[in-house]
């Protein structure tokens, strides 16, 4: 599919600034930086050590389901925003056809063309853990259960040979599949006689024997059956001010204790009143859905920074977090998923900090300046900051009515559109006069749109508010860049498009770039229109309420050309006709169970029934 020049644009810049790209080799990494793994480029690839798939789930929470969904269908809220259709990893007949390698590898490097960045914030053994999460997605209990009981009935010595991780994480399931039924150097054809279902049942439990084995269990503490437990919408749960008070011996059925600390590093005591917010979420009927909070309770620190709260309800599968909010600003725990016979959940600390609404400690690590001059009216640019907070305070932006960011300025004579977070930016926190950024070891990613003046010969002067370390000047090729202090870097391919390239080091505050576009783009093909997807525009005004969020990370537009371009690649994912109908009829199948929402069906159902009608 032939990308739009400005959608490309976009994806690079935040491709880039996900993997803390550069092109030149003498930036300066932020202090309590730690590189990434990169990624292996040649050879088999196999995970260090054997993933969890526990820890794997409480990633692809973070990072996947809002545009995979919650039982990765490709319906995530987000997800049904990109103009390309989002792989469906959750069904089966996708998943039994991929190869953990090459997941790992589209994790690890992304997939620009199908708007999926990749997660250089993950290191290279929880880019396996996610991996190892997505490929069970299309698993049941019930079918693990049959596989097992199969496999050891049939091929009691058979674990060891399925071991290797470097031929396991290079096979599919349906690799496994043939093995199971027809056998494989030492391994016998113990499945011949299976059905498709048991042998795919046996494939998909041999695929979890190289997971790491599950955390044991808490042991349920026995319930006295007389005892009553709360009525529908009522709050079941105590709040204990009071750190080490006794359990209860007999709590309410499915009830138990959550506690937590707190790291105060605000440099003050705080008051004996701290409220502390216990949250819990939970997906409902939809399992396609995202999870909804589904019960609140307020409580107070302990003078030791610890809180507690008694007889909580603590169903399996329940996320719980705590939440506490000094000087404005919100902190919240980690979230944690409640195991199945629990009766005690920690929390990981929440950690605090004190507030400044001085900025100027805040450091950006690169500016990526990117141009597009497609447009059949004025040209556009698009400036990506990356941003850090290395200090020990957490910096609250207040907006004025201007709605601008402080520390982000618009190059002279340029008209302001608008702004938006870029994926894989550390959160932003809304306040009531704005944001807050917390100190951070990832770094915070913001684009800032604008529009310029049709001339000739365009002259940018790009004000620098804070200490930039590294600028990296994009054009199209056909097109140069005079000014003083730039430097020529050449015509570089990114991404199959050629870009003429400038950069810039050591940038001092409360100066600016200054520089002159010449030439004509040789690629302008397109007509796109930066003003048609407005709610990708973001107003200050909505800043602190979408900033929160991961945020829909592409910039769009032109939705109703790409249609077709979208039905092509949904084609991309069924090799032959055979696939496409079986695809069709475990969507039907998920449909009439309930499992996937009417609309989402719908818009599934015929683009399958499109990608069928160019199959052989």
């Amino acid at each position: 599919m032939k990308l739009r020049l400005t959608t490309l644009l976009i994806s690079l810049a935040l491709f880039l600034s996900a993997c803390n790209f550069t092109l030149a080799a003498d930036v300066t990494p932020p202090p309590g930086y730690v590189a990434p793994t990169p990624a292996a480029t040649m050879g088999p690839l196999f995970p260090p050590s054997s993933p969890d798939a526990q820890n794997g789930a409480r990633i692809f929470a973070e990072k996947c389901l809002p545009c995979h969904g919650a039982a990765g269908l490709g319906d995530g809220e987000q997800g049904k925003q990109l103009p390309v259709t989002v792989a469906a990893i959750g069904l089966p007949e996708l998943a039994q056809k991929a190869l953990p390698a090459a997941w790992y590898m589209q994790v690890t490097k992304g997939n620009v063309k199908r708007f999926m960045p990749p997660f250089a914030s993950l290191n290279d053994q929880e880019r396996w853990d996610v991996v190892a999460y997505a490929l069970t997605l299309h698993m049941a209990p019930a079918q693990l259960e049959k596989g097992k009981t199969l496999f050891e009935s049939k091929c009691a010595d058979c674990a060891k040979k399925f071991s290797n991780p470097e031929k396991m994480y290079s096979l599919s399931e349906l690799d496994l599949i043939k093995i199971i039924k027809n056998g494989e150097g030492d391994i016998p054809a113990f499945g011949k006689d299976f059905s498709d279902e048991e042998a795919a049942a046996v494939a998909m439990y041999i695929r979890t024997l190289n997971f790491a084995a599950p955390a044991p269990e808490a042991t349920a503490t026995p319930v006295v059956e007389s005892t009553p437990t709360a009525e529908a919408g009522t709050p079941a749960a105590e709040v204990t001010p009071g750190a080490g008070t006794e359990i209860a011996s007999t709590p309410n059925a499915g009830s138990g204790n959550v506690s937590g600390t707190v790291e105060n590093k605000t440099g003050k005591k705080l008051s004996s009143d701290t409220k502390v917010t216990l949250r819990g979420f939970e997906h409902g009927a939809d399992a396609t859905a995202g999870p909804v909070e589904v019960t609140t309770v307020e409580g107070v620190l302990t003078a030791d920074g610890k809180y507690s709260f008694e007889n909580v309800e603590i169903p399996e599968n329940r996320i719980y977090l705590a939440e506490i909010i000094i000087d404005g600003v919100t902190y919240q725990s980690e979230f944690t998923v409640v195991k199945a016979g629990m009766t005690e959940l920690s929390l990981p600390p929440i950690v605090m900090y004190g507030t400044t609404e001085d900025f100027s400690g805040l450091k950006v690590t690169s500016l990526q300046i990117f141009f597009d001059f497609a447009n059949a009216g004025d040209p556009q640019m698009f400036t990506l900051y990356s941003i850090m907070n290395d200090s020990d305070k957490t910096v609250a932006i207040n907006i004025g009515k201007d709605e601008d960011v402080p520390f982000v300025a618009f190059a002279k004579d340029t008209k302001k559109l608008g702004y938006q977070t870029s994926q894989d930016s550390a959160p932003f926190v809304p306040t009531e006069k704005g944001f807050a950024m917390p100190p951070s070891k990832t770094s915070y990613g913001l684009v800032a749109f604008s529009s310029l003046p049709k001339t000739q010969d365009i002259v940018i002067s790009q004000p620098v508010i804070l200490p930039i370390q590294k600028v990296d000047i994009f054009l199209p090729e056909g097109m140069v860049a005079e000014g003083k202090a730039l430097t020529d870097e050449g015509i570089q391919p990114i991404e199959g498009t050629n870009f003429h390239v400038y950069s810039l080091s050591n940038v001092e505050k409360n100066t600016s770039i200054d520089f002159t576009i010449k030439g004509a783009a040789q690629d302008t093909a397109v007509n796109p229109d930066v003003l048609q997807n407005k709610n990708l525009l973001i107003g200050i005004g909505a800043f602190g309420a979408v900033l929160i969020l991961l945020g829909v990370w592409l910039f769009m537009r032109d939705r109703r050309n790409s249609e077709d371009e979208e039905s092509d690649e949904s084609s991309e994912e069924f090799v032959d006709s055979e696939s496409a109908m079986d695809a069709i009829i475990a969507l039907d199948d998920l449909h009439r169970a309930g499992k996937i929402s009417d609309e989402v069906y719908q818009k599934r159902r015929e683009e399958l029934k499109n990608a069928l009608k160019r199959k052989p």
